[in-house]
């Protein structure tokens, strides 16, 4: 549901006494794979029975926040329909708005219009001009809707989508990609702990982790070099980051697998939704680590507009946050800092 990410589970030997106590369930979700790894120790649930209560979940939020379903609850809201929301629907736009509210509009879920422009893989006719720029930015933002949906229910529990509207006559478009997949993770892994599993690693494009790997060890990732080409996860790696154990959300944003060249100009697929056009930064990639991975997902796309000096004053400032930013410097050179509790080895 939204970009490819440089972040890549390194698989370790499995040298512990137990690693038959693990097991692995695969499957396909949000236009790519998933895999999740968890610890069977002291888990009645079967693994079978396990897989089919993941794939519900994976089920409910495509038919609910997929913007390429065509069917899904968002398709049909951002089409004018009027819908029934679901908890995951309403929370998951007061979960935006509130980043929205804190990045000042540099996150901003409700700017479907400028995505569109754009085109999503950035194709050689797809720069658009200033006016076709201008005029999606007149109908887009969380500015112009309600700060939260539940405050414009119908008695019957429906949602219109004219209702929302703050601001102008335009009816919302919204674009979760910036925060679906990290939601999804901490649904998956909220599933797993009511079954008591401790240790587990869920991948759905973007990671949760928490505890040990099957060799006893902390889970370790690979941060991908964000060099243009690489687009295969675990062929150039820039570093490993080690999980110290507890609850981790692991995400990583960046502009080299999915840009457009016009002129000689690079513009990267991270756009900046107060402009409507891409980020210009020295800031190459941003991978984040915070308790869940719904807010890691959103903050390394806020730092990616942010740009590399800003978004290592919010690492700095977040005691909650810790980040490992990769950018270019003069000549070229790519360059890295990591924030103090980042664990890279």
């Amino acid at each position: 549901m939204k970009r490819l990410l440089g972040i890549l589970l390194l698989l370790l030997p499995l040298a512990c006494a137990h690693p038959d106590r693990y097991t692995v369930l695969r499957g396909y979700a949000q236009g790519g794979t998933y895999a999740v790894k968890f610890s069977l120790s002291g888990v009645r649930a079967k693994p079978e029975r396990i897989q089919e209560a993941v794939d519900s979940i994976l089920q409910r939020v495509d038919t609910t926040l997929s913007g390429y379903n065509k069917g899904s609850m968002l398709s049909r809201f951002n089409r004018g329909e009027t819908v029934f929301p679901n908890d995951l629907f309403l929370d998951v736009y007061d979960f935006s708005r509130a980043y929205f509210e804190a990045s000042d509009g540099g996150l901003d879920v409700a700017a479907g219009p400028v995505f569109d422009i754009w085109g999503f893989g950035f194709t050689t006719d797809s720069l658009p001009p200033q006016s076709r720029v201008d005029s999606a930015l007149s109908v887009s933002g969380m500015k112009r809707l309600v700060p939260s949906l539940r405050s414009v229910l119908r008695e019957d529990g429906s949602l219109r989508p004219e209702d929302v509207v703050l601001e102008g006559t335009a009816l919302p478009r919204l674009n979760y990609n910036a925060v679906a997949q990290g939601y999804t993770c901490d649904l998956v892994a909220e599933y797993l702990h009511s079954l008591g599993v401790k240790d587990m690693l869920v991948d759905i494009g973007e990671i949760f982790c928490e505890g040990v790997n099957p060799a006893g060890n902390p889970w370790s990732i690979g941060v991908d070099r964000p060099v243009d080409g690489n687009n295969t996860p675990g062929q150039m790696l820039e570093g490993v980051w080690q999980s110290p154990g507890g609850a981790q959300g692991v995400v990583t944003s960046g502009n080299y697998r999915k840009f457009y060249i016009k002129d000689g100009r690079k513009y990267g697929h991270t756009l900046d939704p107060r402009t409507g056009y891409p980020a210009q930064d020295s800031l190459l990639s941003a991978t984040i680590v915070t308790a869940r991975a719904a807010d890691a997902d959103a903050v390394a796309t806020w730092a990616m507009v942010l740009g590399f000096e800003k978004a290592r004053q919010l690492l700095l400032e977040r005691e909650d946050l810790e980040g490992y930013l990769i950018y270019a410097s003069q000549g070229d050179t790519m360059k890295h800092w990591a924030s103090p509790g980042f664990n890279l080895k």
